[in-house]
């Protein structure tokens, strides 16, 4: 065959020039079929190894089916809790209606005193006045004598923790100043308990001066409290320069009767 002969199984195209070669038949000569093409975009190809595996699985789907039960039960109790809190606090907010004649008891205890709301702020006429809530203690040492303190200022702890803070603490700001209006708005003039939550505002100012003695008070902290005093100091707040009105500053006192601590919190149960 002359070398310049075409390959016998090129294929020619219609004006007899010579085409791509031909592949072998396996039929003829053995040879294997050829392999798929892996490539996703021939039609005639298998598809890529990566396009059959699941995306992985996040969040609580990533969870085996036990901890996804318990995290829809935290969740279905935490929204029960803030529903219901938000109905209690509502209702006490709201005008008498049947709800609240029914379970106003019920709704109190839920509320008073940690979660009472205040609108002041929004009041025609704001509090113009500085409110301190000062105590005395009557302390029983280890000798077995007894010595009064001296008077304790603790709303001025208060300001001079929550002053150049960036943070304060909601419990230095709303504490004590809180649990002094509770028991304003539930005694008459005579320091005598108006209602049936008087007896409750007692015990939890007092609770809170005692905790506070047995912290910051030297002489407290070395014997056990036996009774305590508490006052309030009122000063008005002096008006700007510019204006004429003239206001006494000189502090106004409400003198409490002595409180005797109860053995739990003599013995520092609420430190």
């Amino acid at each position: 065959m002359d070398a310049y002969d075409e390959d016998s199984q090129a294929l020619r195209g219609p004006d007899g020039s010579t085409g791509a070669r031909r592949p072998p038949d396996p039929e003829h000569h053995g040879d294997p079929a050829p392999e798929a093409s892996g490539d996703p975009g021939d039609p005639g190809g298998s598809p890529a190894p990566d396009s059959l595996s699941p995306a992985p699985r996040t969040g609580v789907a990533a969870l085996s089916p036990r901890y996804q039960v318990g995290a829809a039960v935290a969740l279905a109790i935490v929204a029960v809790a803030a529903c219901v809190h938000l109905g209690m606090v509502f209702l006490s907010l709201a005008p008498a209606n049947t709800v609240t004649k029914q379970h106003g008891k019920a709704i109190e205890e839920w509320v008073y005193p940690e979660f009472e709301q205040n609108w002041k702020l929004f009041a025609p006429n704001p509090l113009q006045q500085n409110i301190a809530v000062q105590v005395r203690a009557e302390v029983r040492m280890k000798d077995g004598s007894l010595r009064t303190t001296g008077w304790t200022d603790l709303s001025a702890q208060d300001g001079a923790a929550i002053d150049g803070s960036l943070v304060p603490s909601h419990t230095e700001q709303n504490e004590l100043r809180r649990g002094w209006d509770f028991f304003v708005a539930t005694h008459g003039t005579d320091n005598r308990p108006v209602g049936m939550r008087g007896a409750l505002s007692e015990q939890y100012v007092r609770r809170i001066v005692v905790m506070r003695m047995y912290r910051t008070d030297p002489i407290s902290r070395e014997g056990v409290i036996q009774r305590v005093q508490v006052r309030s100091s009122t000063t008005n707040v002096q008006p700007p320069e510019w204006s004429r009105e003239k206001i006494s500053d000189k502090p106004v006192y409400r003198l409490l009767p002595w409180w005797t601590v109860t053995s739990d919190e003599a013995a520092g149960g609420v430190r």
